[in-house]
């Protein structure tokens, strides 16, 4: 019998498996789906930080993981032998005017402040070029902390490593030992059968794969977009968020976006589509990843929640999971626990 039983094979379920393993347990992972079949399947990758003010343990996590980052996907990749796509390359964004050039200015401070010196926030100016957005103050706020990575591709990496140790994704079988549910939306929507109010719900997305090759330059973050320069010579926008949907194909919301992005960055404007994507994001009622014990189930456990930030999260949520339900350790933050969102 496995050490631990992980139902869900997205970003969550996968990394934390991978942890587990690399502490010396025994896993099973169930999913009858397969491998990243939901929102996990995606293109976009944008491994972005929240704004360096404001601060609370959500920023704080998130802050951990990224600095994570590099290390989990490197190791991923040499067990496996498949590559996530993963890069630090940075961000750039267009500052849109004088009150907002007054803020980047004061996030550089704050955040040599609270990233603790391990990573930058900056002003450079707006020189132009083939990659580099309008911005109407000609100046560009860069981060250093930003990364991304190709999220289908990330999966990929997960099951070869897990496979190296002899790990499989399953589409069924008997549970062993503790059993972590990392399902996504159809988890939120088991929980919202028995919980007093919702405890979360999915919002669909839409993403777009242009065939542009900018690999190794930063991401950029334009008219509210996610532009994305992928290790394989492909570009990814994205996305919309639809709270309310009545089908789940990729429609004409898609086609606006890609026009944003080809107006935001003319290098993109003659790039074919070579792929459209819709998927629905499991977004928990506090916005912060659900962590911990599911009440009233002994021996159960939850991972799910990770709307937008799964894959920035995945690498210190597997670390946490890994230690509670392995070690009885729980350094879940205030805000993320199970009973944060009933």
């Amino acid at each position: 019998m496995p050490d631990i039983t992980i139902r869900g094979a997205g970003i969550f379920g996968l990394a934390t498996a991978w942890v587990c393993a690399q502490k010396g347990a025994t896993v099973r992972i169930i999913d009858p789906n397969g491998p990243a079949a939901g929102a996990s399947g995606g293109i976009v990758g944008a491994l972005a930080p929240h704004v360096p003010e404001n601060w609370n343990p959500k920023k704080q996590f998130q802050l951990e993981s990224l600095l994570m980052a590099d290390s989990f996907w490197r190791g991923v990749s040499d067990a496996g032998g498949r590559h996530s796509g993963y890069i630090r390359s940075g961000r750039l964004q267009p500052v849109a005017d004088s009150r907002a050039l007054a803020l980047a200015q004061a996030r550089i401070e704050t955040a040599r402040d609270l990233w603790q010196g391990q990573a930058e926030w900056a002003l450079r100016p707006a020189s132009g070029g083939p990659w580099a957005p309008d911005s109407p103050t000609g100046q560009l706020i860069f981060d250093n902390l930003s990364a991304h990575l190709h999220p289908a591709q990330a999966c990929a990496a997960l099951v070869a490593a897990l496979d190296s140790r002899g790990i499989s994704v399953e589409t069924d079988g008997p549970e062993g030992g503790p059993t972590l549910w990392a399902t996504g939306i159809a988890g939120l929507q088991d929980l919202n059968k028995t919980a007093p109010r919702p405890m979360g719900a999915g919002v669909k997305g839409q993403a777009a794969l242009l065939q542009y090759d900018m690999a190794g330059a930063p991401q950029l973050y334009a008219e509210g977009l996610h532009i994305i320069p992928h290790a394989d010579g492909t570009t990814a926008i994205g996305s919309t968020s639809e709270n309310q949907y009545d089908h789940l194909q990729p429609d004409d919301q898609l086609d606006n976006i890609i026009a944003r992005a080809r107006a935001a960055v003319p290098a993109l404007e003659y790039a074919p589509v070579i792929q459209r994507w819709a998927g629905v994001r499991p977004r928990a009622r506090s916005r912060a990843p659900m962590l911990g014990a599911w009440p009233d189930r002994p021996h159960h456990f939850i991972a799910n929640g990770g709307f937008k930030i799964g894959f920035g999260m995945a690498p210190k949520v597997a670390e946490t999971m890994a230690a509670l339900i392995l070690e009885s350790d729980n350094t879940i933050p205030t805000g993320f626990e199970v009973q944060a969102s009933q």
